[in-house]
């Protein structure tokens, strides 16, 4: 008797929920970006640490930007109108992002650690290589949280290009800290983004903890 391997045909998804899927992907965009925009007019902003981003691209240098997954909502923000890649899983919810941060004119490559992972990282390690500046979570979506994965060093290492840690807070309190030794005083609600110095991939440290150094932060 043998035994014939026989292929299970992939199912769709029922009616309903693809017809869920489809509202929220057409819906949750533009109200996530709308909402982000409508935060970031309720806030006082301040930057520290910019010069070290400013030198660089006044030198033509292509950057790594790092932070934690966590912050990553008002990211698009601490980087305005700065043209760069960002590394975004395959997930479901990765589409939603990739189609909010597209409304903030960044561009997304898709993969992650459990999937298409190796060919996000090629992609990214070619961007990188033709100067263009790459954007990712070093904890993953995954974490564990706040603890730095090889990949952001293995990108580094690739391509050249120093990575730049970045943290974002913000408090209702007459005071708001970000980062470590970094503050700003405010009226109501308040935010700080924070620039920590850039570094290459042979003295880095693990990004336990983000430094900041004070300064604002002017494109060329």
């Amino acid at each position: 008797m043998t035994n014939e391997s026989a292929t299970v045909p992939q199912q769709k998804p029922p009616l309903m929920k693809r017809v869920t899927n489809a509202v929220k992907l057409a819906v949750v965009p533009p109200v996530g970006y709308a909402v982000i925009q409508a935060l970031r007019r309720t806030m006082d902003w301040h930057t520290e640490g910019g010069e070290h981003v400013s030198r660089l691209f006044a030198e033509g240098r292509a950057v790594i930007l790092a932070f934690w997954h966590a912050q990553q909502l008002m990211m698009p923000l601490a980087i305005p109108r700065l043209e760069a890649h960002v590394l975004i899983s395959q997930h479901r919810d990765g589409e939603l992002i990739r189609r909010i941060i597209a409304r903030f004119g960044l561009d997304a490559v898709r993969g992650s650690s459990t999937r298409g992972g190796a060919e996000a990282l090629r992609r990214m390690i070619r961007i990188g290589r033709s100067g263009g500046n790459l954007a990712l979570t070093p904890d993953g979506p995954k974490g564990p949280r706040q603890i730095a994965k090889v990949g952001v060093v293995q990108l580094a290492r690739a391509t050249g290009c120093p990575i730049i840690p970045m943290a974002f807070g913000c408090s209702k309190k007459n005071s708001s800290r970000a980062g470590t030794g970094s503050s700003c005083p405010i009226r109501s609600l308040g935010a700080l983004s924070s620039w920590a110095r850039p570094f290459g991939y042979r003295p880095m440290r693990p990004l336990t903890t983000w430094s900041a150094c004070a300064g604002p932060w002017k494109r060329p």
